[in-house]
């Protein structure tokens, strides 16, 4: 797609500046926090925790205002300011994969009592043009699929969708997973490691993988890879179903520092469901002593299989992507 020049309208941007990190953090964390409270998950919420303890940490911010190019938190962006109030948001987030310097459009928000003056509009098509001049080949963000006000804003302004990603949320159950006819749920066998990434590559797209930091490798069989999560204390724990011989669905679970709660899954394309369900279920049992599982899967795919192992979708997003 070719690169759509953007043109920020000169009246609306009297109120925009940029992202002060030195005394916006606060302000900034409050207004994501009023508009997306009701969706937010966990990770969400310790996202905000995260930037109001950086507010407050002087020696934080020292290091932060000379790496805003890498830092994960909003370093950079541009804040909409009325009567000395913060009242819109749009943060950068910068990110290098495979040798390409990418832009991340994260927490565009408008307090509610200000919407509808195209100030979300202005901040994105200002945050746009910031990252093309720091040299980005590509600029993303993601949307909730319920949001078409957003949505057609955004293709209007060059982005194109990539990807469509359901967010699914259970609690651990102590039962034990149902029987099911002929169906074993076992730890994935070595034979079975070159369809488990195949399909793992099928199910979580390798050009998302920059924002998620994905790395298959670490699933795979053999001694090197055990030693390393040995060393590094990488707990990993795999389910995977099989039926007459045949592998139907396989389940990951990484304990990270990032994402404790996370499941990634990967199952035959088109396949028999029971198989996802069945290692669910067995995830489900096993990771009692978890709060919470959560489960990113391709929108629209193996839903019944899903629901019927008792996960719920939270979130159906769209990532969208524009180039420079």
């Amino acid at each position: 797609m070719s690169a759509t020049s953007i043109q920020v309208r000169s009246a609306e941007t009297g109120a925009v500046r940029p992202l002060n990190i030195l005394r916006d953090l606060p302000a900034v964390a409050d207004l994501i926090e009023m508009c997306f409270s009701n969706t937010m998950d966990d990770e969400g919420q310790s996202y905000l925790q995260q930037m109001r303890r950086a507010s407050r940490d002087d020696g934080f911010l020292r290091w932060a205002s000379q790496v805003v190019d890498s830092a994960s938190l909003p370093m950079t962006g541009f804040v909409w300011e009325e009567n000395g109030k913060v009242i819109g948001n749009a943060s950068l987030v910068y990110n290098h994969y495979k040798g390409k310097k990418l832009a991340l459009i994260a927490n565009v928000a408008t307090h509610p009592d200000f919407r509808k003056r195209g100030i979300g509009r202005t901040l994105t098509e200002r945050t746009m043009a910031h990252a093309r001049q720091k040299g980005v080949s590509e600029i993303w963000l993601h949307v909730r699929d319920d949001n078409p006000t957003a949505i057609k804003i955004y293709l209007e302004l060059g982005f194109v969708e990539r990807a469509r990603r359901t967010t699914y949320a259970a609690k651990p159950n102590p039962l034990p997973p149902s029987a099911l006819n002929g169906l074993t749920v076992a730890r994935p066998q070595p034979r079975d490691w070159p369809v488990q990434r195949a399909w793992l590559n099928h199910d979580h797209p390798a050009e998302l993988g920059w924002y998620s930091h994905w790395d298959w490798n670490i699933l795979a069989p053999g001694v090197w890879n055990w030693l390393y999560r040995l060393f590094v204390e990488f707990d990993i724990r795999q389910w995977a179903a099989h039926k007459d011989g045949e592998l139907l669905a396989t389940l990951s679970w990484m304990s990270t520092m990032r994402a404790s709660d996370a499941l990634w899954a990967a199952a035959k394309p088109d396949g028999d469901t029971a198989g996802l369900r069945s290692v669910l279920e067995a995830a489900r049992h096993d990771l009692g002593y978890l709060r919470l599982l959560t489960l990113e899967y391709p929108a629209g795919e193996m839903v019944d299989a899903i629901q019927s192992a008792g996960f719920n979708a939270r979130r159906t997003l769209l990532w969208m992507c524009a180039t420079s």
